[in-house]
């Protein structure tokens, strides 16, 4: 198969518009000088980092391959469901996101408000961790939380404050996995679950089943969350359905220790994307 592009390829990138911490275009500069050369900028629940992200990869020679990280929940447990290529004007995707964006400027002030009765913090500081424009989330409340020297860095904020358990956490509506597929199938665009063999373990047959039966076209194998012996199950699964397999590395710049091109994607499987993608296209140098 012939493709208009050359590896690696790393389809799962975080700018400051959701909770990594680099404009787009600096994004976009860090995964070429780490020898990407197609790349996909996956923001939580929103896409307006498309635009400048584009334009910085085009202009470093990259292929750019307009995505999103759509946020959905089953029970207890979220699942993010990586989108490429769909429309980002279609109605139900609109609708959905702007739900979740709004539910987490809720949860995120809620949040602050709870914490601020024990710490010093206010919502002018987690304002100033949020980047115009931003989805704002607990992400950003930890960096809050960094700036005033309560907490170290991200990953003791996760681990106590913030931490689904603490009594200062508050609940993020999302869709249920079937629905989001839907949205973003149904949008032109390609579904592929992110990371879905963490320590977590696998979603039950019935709900992977239905994301199947929605239009969902593959799992994203290749990421340091992943573990055996789900992976397996997966491998398994993939095998038997024909279905697209990615490898991302999930970089979210100095918000997690995850590097560009830790994980790629064979450029046979970027080629089946961009064939089953028609809401939005590729953008080639």
């Amino acid at each position: 198969m012939s493709v208009p592009f050359h590896g690696p390829s790393d389809l799962h990138l975080h700018s400051d518009r959701s909770d990594g911490t680099e404009p787009p275009a600096g994004v976009m500069a860090s995964v070429h000088r780490a020898g990407l050369r197609t790349v996909a900028l996956t923001d939580h629940d929103t896409t307006s980092g498309w635009a400048e992200a584009a334009d910085a990869a085009v202009s470093l020679g990259m292929t750019f391959l307009p995505g999103m990280e759509l946020s959905a929940r089953h029970e207890w447990r979220s699942v993010h469901v990586l989108g490429y290529l769909f429309d980002p004007d279609d109605e139900a995707v609109r609708a959905v996101t702007d739900r979740i964006r709004s539910s987490r400027l809720t949860r995120a002030r809620e949040m602050a408000d709870r914490i601020g009765r024990d710490f010093d913090l206010s919502w002018d500081d987690v304002q100033a961790q949020t980047a115009v424009g931003a989805t704002v989330g607990r992400p950003h409340l930890a960096d809050a939380l960094v700036a005033i020297g309560v907490v170290r860095d991200r990953g003791e904020a996760f681990a106590g404050i913030l931490h689904p358990r603490s009594d200062y956490y508050v609940a993020l509506y999302a869709p249920d996995p079937v629905t989001a597929v839907a949205a973003i199938t149904d949008a032109g665009g390609v579904a592929i679950i992110a990371h879905p063999a963490g320590r977590a373990g696998l979603l039950p047959k019935r709900i992977v089943d239905g994301m199947l039966d929605a239009g969902l076209a593959g799992f994203e194998l290749g990421h340091r969350e992943n573990v055996e012996p789900a992976l397996g199950e997966l491998r398994r699964l993939v095998a038997e359905r024909d279905l697209i397999v990615t490898g991302s590395s999930d970089y979210h710049g100095l918000g997690k220790p995850n590097q560009p091109g830790e994980h790629t994607t064979s450029d046979e499987m970027v080629a089946r994307i961009i064939a089953a993608g028609t809401g939005s296209a590729p953008v080639h140098p």
